[in-house]
């Protein structure tokens, strides 16, 4: 896969210095540049790089253009800093070209329902009601349950397996070995104290443009429903518990846990392996540091300052006091002599 300076520029809508026709094929930091690499430069620290870099193609930030010719063609941008993601963007677009059809050992049920343009790999199944949404792309091994109802657009990477009756909303992306649906934590002790089951009845749903890492889990609800709301961005190694919500663009990083019956802002943003007490209400735009621990309600005007710590508190408060018990165990100083 190539793609031209010319290509690139139009869609950064940048400005070409050099050879519009020069050919890339992927993305290299710039002091690694080759003549096949598209590089980009948006930080002062680098712009040394630039006057003896190979690379074909350069993206740089107007302030930082030389003021004497350079090897690479330069596509100039006001700041070159937002051009990453969408430069990776159109490399990716261009590189995963959409597939059709269906293998010959994967299995549909008669009564599902199949869009156009969708691709179903080897030994994926889909069950019976189930329906799956135009241009999806069903990797090898992927399980879709009876009744469940799959968007348009979108990707389920081998391994995902989708539960009766879950639904899922357009152009979502699901990773290798994600489960969505699975029962919720739920067991009674009788009075033997014998834990005894109880039914997991209701599903899953996951709205619009919602992209799960691999290894995640959203378990189904004892009862209506666990929801992903529309644009939310869940890392690797997630556990979200039963009749969890979690709000619009609310963005948790790998090895997050949310148990049962918590319901979690939009705009919000946890760091690693932060852990959420059930039955819980986190307010919008709220941001919790890695590996903190939320024991208590936390309302937007508190949770927007920032939260750390096990249980959290305010991090300002966090990081002050930090300052001061980091030093508890060390030995007493001795006293000046005069």
């Amino acid at each position: 896969m190539e793609i031209t300076a010319e290509r690139i520029a139009q869609h950064l809508k940048g400005e070409i210095i050099g050879d519009p026709n020069v050919k890339v094929r992927m993305v290299a930091k710039i002091e690694h540049g080759k003549p096949n690499e598209v590089c980009i430069l948006h930080n002062d620290k680098y712009q040394k790089y630039l006057l003896t870099s190979n690379a074909g193609i350069v993206i740089v930030s107007r302030h930082l253009v030389p003021q004497q010719p350079v090897k690479p063609t330069l596509i100039v941008m006001e700041d070159a800093h937002p051009a990453f993601a969408m430069l990776l963007d159109l490399l990716n677009t261009i590189k995963k070209s959409r597939k059709k059809g269906h293998s010959f050992w994967s299995y549909r049920a008669s009564s599902s329902k199949i869009g156009k343009g969708v691709w179903i790999g080897r030994y994926s199944h889909v069950g019976k009601r189930s329906v799956v949404g135009n241009n999806c792309q069903i990797y090898p091994q992927v399980y879709i349950g009876e009744d469940v109802v799959l968007g348009e657009n979108c990707i389920l990477y081998p391994g995902v397996k989708v539960y009766d009756g879950c639904k899922i909303g357009n152009n979502c992306i699901l990773h290798a070995n994600v489960v969505i649906g699975s029962d919720g934590f739920g067991f009674a002790p009788d009075e033997n104290n014998v834990y005894k089951k109880i039914p997991q009845t209701g599903n899953v749903i996951l709205e619009d443009d919602v992209e799960i890492g691999a290894n995640t889990v959203i378990d189904r609800a004892a009862m209506e429903s666990t929801i992903i709301r529309k644009g939310v961005k869940l890392d690797n190694l997630i556990q979200i518990a039963h009749n969890v919500e979690v709000g619009e663009n609310t963005v948790m990083a790998a090895q997050c846990g949310v148990a049962g019956s918590t319901k979690i802002g939009k705009n919000c943003m946890f760091g690693g392996q932060v852990g959420v007490a059930g039955h819980l209400t986190i307010g919008d735009g709220t941001k919790i540091g890695a590996q903190s621990g939320i024991m208590g309600n936390i309302s937007s005007e508190v949770g927007e300052k920032g939260m750390m710590g096990t249980p959290a508190f305010e991090l300002s408060k966090f990081l002050r006091s930090y300052a001061k018990f980091k030093h508890l165990a060390d030995p007493p100083k001795k006293p000046k002599a005069e």
